[in-house]
C-alpha cells in the first residue's frame, strides 16, 4: 500500500547567523549564557525603541546566496509578521516576505550513489523568537529570551525532495556549506539549524501535490527522519481509509515517534503582513557585491573536484572524507605544499590524524604537529629510511609529543632508521633461521607463507630497523639454499 504513494516533502531551513550581536540592536548573540542575560529594551519590544539594521547578518546572507547561485536582490526590504505567543515579545517578528534577499538557486545532494540538485525558492532575513523551557515545573512554562532577535536565514526550498534520506543528504550539504563559509556553526543541537518539514504525498504517477502539514522545529536529523516516516504512513493510512488530509501545523513527539496538531496550519494573510515601518529598504551596493565575491572561500564542491584531479589524484572516496570539513581540507592543502606524495599524505590525514582529533575533541587546525614536519615524516617513509609500520606505531605519537623535533633527529634518537648493513642482517637472519629449524624445514617443502613469519621475527629482533626489502631478498637467499 504504502509504495502505491510518493512522498513530496519541501524544507524550510532556519541558519542562526555566526554574527556577534543580535539583527538589530546590540545584544549579544551568543550561545549557552544563563536564561535573559542577552537582552534589553529592544529584543524585549520597550514601546518607543527602534531596531538598527546589523550589517554583517546581510553580508553573510550574501555570502551564502552567492555559494547557491541566487540571484541576489539589489534593493529587498524589511515585513512585520503579527502572531501572539509567549517568547514573542514584541507581538511581531522582522522578516522579509514581499522582497527577500536572495531568489532561486539550488543545492547538489548524493543519495545511494545518485546525485539531485534540489531547487532553492529564496532564502530571507529575519529574526529568531525566544525559547519556552517547558520541563521546570509542571504547573507552568519559562521563557527564556536570549535568543529573542538573534539572526536567521530562512532558506525555502520546492517540494523536491522525496524521502527522509534526501532530507537528511540536503541538510548535511547545508551544514557543510554554510560551515565553510562561516555563516554559521551549523550546530543542530544547539538550535543553530533547524529545519521545518512540508510533507505531502500523492499516487506514483500523480501531477497534483496533495495537502501538505508542516512539522515544526526538528533540531535533529534522527528525529526529522523518524517524523517524516511517521507523518508519510498517517497520510496514506488516512487517505486510503477514505478520509482527506487537512493543512495543519504539526509537532513531532520523540518519545512516542508521532506528530500531533500545534494548529491549524497559516497562510500568508493570517499574519497580516506588512512592511516594517522603523527600517528602510537595503540597498546593496555594487562595491559591497564585489567586496564578498573577492572573499568567498573554495567551496567543498570545487575542492573535492580539485582533489579529484591530475594535480591529487585522490580517489572520490578519499576526496569525500578531506573536504567534509574545511578545517580538513585546508590542513591538507597545506601539507601537500610540502609532501610530494599526496596519496600518503591522504592517508595520514584521514587513518591518523582526524582519529587523534575524534579522541582528544580538538580541531586539525590545531593539531600539534606542523604540516612541514609531517610531510618530513612522510619522506622518512617513502626513502625507506623508517618502516611505515614503525612510523606510525612510534615516530608519529613521539612527534605528538614533541612537536619541535625534526622528524628525522627523533627518528634516530629513538633508532627506527632502518638498517642495510649487510653483516648485521645476515648474522640477525641465520640467529633467525637456527632458532626455528623445523619452519625452515617447512618453507623448504613448499610453505612459503611462513616467511611472513621470518620477517616478523627479524622485524622484532631489530626492533623495526631492518629493511624490508633488503631482509626479504636476503632470507629468500638464505632459506633457498
Amino acid at each position: 500500500m504504502y509504495d502505491q504513494y510518493e512522498t513530496v516533502i519541501g524544507l524550510e531551513v532556519h541558519v542562526q547567523l555566526a554574527t556577534q550581536s543580535k539583527a538589530f540592536c546590540r545584544d549579544d548573540a551568543g550561545f549557552g549564557s544563563d536564561p535573559n542575560t542577552h537582552i534589553s529594551p529592544v529584543s524585549l519590544g520597550y514601546p518607543g525603541t527602534l531596531p538598527r539594521l546589523n550589517r554583517q547578518q546581510v553580508a553573510l546572507a550574501v555570502r551564502l546566496g552567492l555559494a547557491l547561485g541566487c540571484e541576489i536582490n539589489r534593493r529587498n526590504a524589511f515585513d512585520r509578521k503579527n502572531y501572539f505567543y509567549p517568547d514573542l515579545p514584541k507581538g511581531y517578528q522582522i522578516t522579509q516576505d514581499r522582497q527577500p534577499i536572495c531568489m532561486g538557486g539550488s543545492l547538489e545532494i548524493e543519495t545511494g550513489g545518485e546525485k539531485k540538485i534540489v531547487r532553492i525558492h529564496h532564502i530571507h532575513m529575519e529574526e529568531d523568537a525566544g525559547k519556552l523551557v517547558h520541563d521546570t515545573d509542571a504547573r507552568y512554562s519559562l521563557v527564556d529570551l536570549n535568543r529573542a532577535g538573534v539572526p536567521l536565514l530562512e532558506i525555502v526550498t520546492e517540494p523536491d525532495l522525496r524521502s527522509p534520506e534526501e532530507v537528511d543528504a540536503f541538510m548535511t550539504a547545508m551544514r557543510q556549506l554554510v560551515r565553510y563559509l562561516d555563516v554559521s556553526d551549523g550546530n543542530m543541537e544547539q538550535g543553530s539549524m533547524r529545519c521545518d518539514c512540508n510533507v505531502s504525498v500523492r499516487r506514483h504517477g500523480a501531477t497534483k501535490l496533495g495537502e501538505r502539514c508542516e512539522i515544526k522545529n526538528l533540531n535533529s536529523m534522527r528525529y526529522a527522519r523518524r517524523a517524516i516516516e511517521f507523518e508519510r504512513r498517517r497520510q496514506i493510512d488516512l487517505l486510503e481509509s477514505g478520509g482527506r488530509v487537512s493543512q495543519q501545523t504539526l509537532q513531532f513527539d520523540p518519545v512516542s515517534g508521532t506528530t500531533s496538531p500545534l494548529r491549524d496550519k497559516e497562510d500568508a494573510h493570517d499574519y497580516r503582513y506588512f512592511p516594517e515601518p522603523d527600517l528602510l529598504p537595503v540597498e546593496l551596493s555594487e562595491d559591497f557585491l564585489t567586496a564578498i565575491r573577492q572573499a568567498m572561500p573554495p567551496l567543498p564542491r570545487a575542492l573535492k573536484a580539485l582533489f579529484m584531479g591530475d594535480t591529487f589524484g585522490l580517489t572520490e572516496y578519499d576526496a569525500q572524507l578531506l573536504t567534509e570539513d574545511k578545517n580538513t581540507a585546508f590542513f591538507f592543502i597545506a601539507l601537500c605544499d610540502h609532501a610530494s606524495n599526496k596519496k600518503a599524505a591522504a592517508n595520514l590525514v584521514i587513518n591518523k590524524l582526524l582519529p587523534w582529533c575524534a579522541e582528544t575533541n580538538l580541531e586539525i587546525a590545531t593539531f600539534p604537529v606542523s604540516p612541514q614536519s609531517l610531510a618530513a615524516f612522510i619522506q622518512l617513509i617513502d626513502d625507506d629510511k623508517v618502516s611505515a609500520a614503525i612510523a606510525y606505531q612510534r615516530l608519529l605519537p613521539a612527534l605528538i609529543a614533541r612537536p619541535d623535533q625534526a622528524p628525522l633527529e627523533l627518528a634516530q634518537e629513538l633508532q627506527l632508521i632502518q638498517t642495510t648493513d649487510n653483516s648485521f642482517l645476515e648474522s640477525l637472519a641465520d640467529e633467525v633461521l637456527a632458532a626455528f629449524p623445523d619452519k625452515v624445514a617447512d618453507y623448504r617443502k613448499g610453505k612459503k607463507g611462513l616467511m611472513g613469519f621470518f620477517m616478523g621475527e627479524m622485524m622484532r629482533r631489530s626492533k623495526g630497523q631492518a629493511e624490508p626489502k633488503k631482509t626479504t631478498a636476503l632470507l629468500e637467499q638464505k632459506l633457498g639454499k
